[in-house]
C-alpha cells in the first residue's frame, strides 16, 4: 500500500503554516500588555520623572503591533522611528501627506512620496516625529468600505472616510489620529469605535497637503480615546497652536442649546434618549441646559451640504482621474455619479447660502448659547449583522429615508464650525455605542473638549475589552 507524505494534505498544510506564522484565531481575544494598558497621562508623567523603561515599552509596541495590525487592519504605512517607539504615537489618514511615508488615498493601485507634510503637521513642533504611520481612508474619501474592523465592536461599521483614524486609536495602535472632516468623517469613526473625534473649525490655511473633498468644509479632525485624553494632548503637543489666538475662555458653566428643531425630524428613539441623558447629566454638572431653535437658513441646507461634497468631489474627480488607473470600488463611481448630476445653477446657489449662512455665525451663538448638544446621528449606528450596506456614501434626494441619512453631522459643515463627537452609553439592544455631538462657534474647540470630558466624568466610560 503506497505512503502518501504527509505534506500532501491541505489541511495538515495549512495548520502548520498557520503555526509557524503565529496567526491567532479570530475567536481569540487579545490582551493588552500592561504598559499600553495605562492612563496616557499617567504613562507621560512616569516618563517625565525617569520611571519609564523605553526599552520595555518599545518591545510591548511591537508584540502588540502584530496582533492588533493583523486583526483590526487600520495601518497601510508603518514608520519605525529609529529612535524607538515614541512616547506618544500618532497616525495620519492616508489623504495627509507625511513626508517620507506614501499617500495612498485609499486607493488600491495608487501612491505618491510628498516631499513636505501637510501644513497643519508641519506647524506643530515635534509631532512628526511621533509619526507610526498611515492610517486607512476611503476611496477618495467618497468610497464604501475600508476593510477596517472596529476593536470594541466588531458588529458596529466603523463608517467615516477616517476609519482608519478612529480604529487606530481604539485598537491602541497610537494615542493620537489626525483626520479629515467634511460631513462627519471624522465625527462617525470615532463615535462608532467608542472614542472621541473633533473636527475643528474650517480654516483653509490648515489644508495644504491635505487631498480635497470639498474645499469649503474640509476641516482638519483628531480621534482620541477619551476627552480627557484629547484635552492632555491639546495641551501637550501644541494642538491648541493650530486654532491661534481665536481660543475662547472657558466658562465654569455653560450655557447649552439642545436644538428643537432634533424632535421634528427622523430622531429615532434611542438617540433622543442618549441626547436626554447627556443633558439630563450637563444639567447635574451645574451648566444652563434650554431647548433652542436652530434658524432654517442653517437647518435646512443640511441636504444641500451633501449635493456640494458630491458636486466638488466629482470635479475633483474630473481632474484627478488621469492618475487613477484601475476601475474604482463601486460604491465610489456611485457617489460620483451624484454630483455629476448636481447643476452648475443649484451648484452655485449652495456656494451662495452657505457664505450668506457663515457670516450669521457669530449670531448663532449669543449670551444665551456657548453651544448646541444635538445626536451624533438620528439612529444608531448601522449593525453589520443585520443592516444592508449602503450603495453609496452619497445620499441622494428623493430618498426614502433622505432625512434620516443626511443627519446631523453637516450643520457644522455647513457653517464652518467645529463639534465634537463623544459616546455617551451603550445600547440596550446590541451594545452598539450610542453618542452625542456638541457644536461651537469658531475657536471654540477647548470648550468642546472641556464640555466632552465633563459628559464622560458625569456619565464614566464603560470597561470595553478588545474583540
Amino acid at each position: 500500500m503506497t505512503v502518501r507524505p504527509l505534506h500532501s494534505d491541505p489541511a495538515t498544510s495549512m495548520t502548520g503554516y498557520i503555526e509557524n506564522a503565529g496567526i491567532t484565531y479570530p475567536d481569540d481575544r487579545p490582551v493588552r500588555p500592561d504598559l499600553l494598558e495605562l492612563p496616557l497621562a499617567q504613562r507621560c508623567d512616569l516618563h517625565d520623572r525617569g520611571e519609564w523603561d523605553d526599552r520595555k515599552w518599545a518591545e510591548q509596541n511591537e508584540t502588540w503591533y502584530s496582533v492588533a495590525d493583523a486583526r483590526y487592519r487600520a495601518v497601510t504605512t508603518r514608520r519605525k522611528p529609529e529612535s524607538g517607539t515614541p512616547l506618544i504615537r500618532v497616525g495620519v489618514k492616508d489623504t495627509i501627506d507625511v513626508a517620507g511615508l506614501p499617500t495612498s488615498l485609499g486607493l488600491r493601485h495608487y501612491r505618491h512620496h510628498p516631499a513636505a507634510s501637510a501644513t497643519a503637521l508641519s506647524r506643530l513642533d515635534g509631532v512628526e516625529d511621533l509619526v507610526i504611520g498611515k492610517v486607512v481612508s476611503t476611496e477618495l474619501n467618497i468610497g464604501v468600505g475600508s476593510g477596517c474592523m472596529n476593536p470594541y465592536f466588531p458588529h458596529i461599521d466603523p463608517a467615516g472616510s477616517s476609519t482608519g483614524a478612529g480604529v487606530a486609536v481604539a485598537a491602541d495602535l497610537c494615542d493620537l489620529a489626525m483626520g479629515t472632516d467634511v460631513l462627519g468623517s471624522v465625527r462617525w469613526p470615532a463615535g462608532h469605535c467608542g472614542t472621541v473625534g473633533l473636527r475643528m473649525t474650517h480654516d483653509p490655511g490648515l489644508l495644504r497637503g491635505i487631498f480635497p473633498l470639498s474645499p469649503p468644509m474640509d476641516a482638519v479632525g483628531w480621534v482620541a480615546r477619551t476627552a480627557e485624553d484629547l484635552a492632555f494632548l491639546w495641551q501637550r503637543l501644541g494642538l491648541r497652536t493650530l486654532i491661534g489666538d481665536t481660543g475662547q475662555p472657558l466658562p465654569a458653566r455653560y450655557r447649552i442649546g439642545v436644538p428643537t428643531n432634533v424632535r421634528e425630524g427622523s430622531c429615532g428613539p434611542e438617540m433622543l434618549e442618549t441626547l436626554d441623558l447627556v443633558s439630563a447629566a450637563l444639567a447635574e454638572d451645574g451648566h444652563e441646559v434650554n431647548d433652542r431653535r436652530v434658524s432654517d437658513d442653517l437647518w435646512q441646507r443640511r441636504g444641500d451640504a451633501w449635493q456640494l461634497c458630491a458636486r466638488q468631489a466629482w470635479d475633483g474627480y474630473r481632474l484627478w482621474r488621469h492618475w487613477i488607473t484601475v476601475p474604482l470600488h463601486a460604491s465610489t463611481e456611485q457617489a460620483l455619479e451624484v454630483g455629476a448630476r448636481v447643476s452648475d445653477g443649484h451648484y452655485a446657489e449652495i456656494l451662495d447660502a452657505m457664505f450668506s449662512c457663515r457670516q450669521e455665525n457669530a449670531a448663532r451663538f449669543d449670551d444665551r448659547t456657548h453651544v448646541w448638544l444635538l445626536p451624533l446621528d438620528p439612529s444608531p449606528p448601522p449593525d453589520l449583522r443585520t443592516s444592508r450596506p449602503v450603495a453609496t456614501t452619497i445620499p441622494a434626494p428623493g430618498e426614502a429615508d433622505y432625512d434620516r441619512r443626511i443627519g446631523y453631522t453637516p450643520i457644522a459643515s455647513f457653517a464652518g464650525l467645529p463639534a465634537i463627537a463623544v459616546p455617551a452609553r451603550l445600547s440596550p439592544v446590541n451594545r452598539a455605542p450610542l453618542g452625542v455631538q456638541i457644536v461651537g462657534q469658531p475657536g471654540s474647540e477647548e470648550r468642546l473638549i472641556d464640555l466632552a470630558r465633563r459628559v464622560q466624568l458625569r456619565l464614566g466610560t464603560p470597561a470595553l475589552r478588545p474583540a
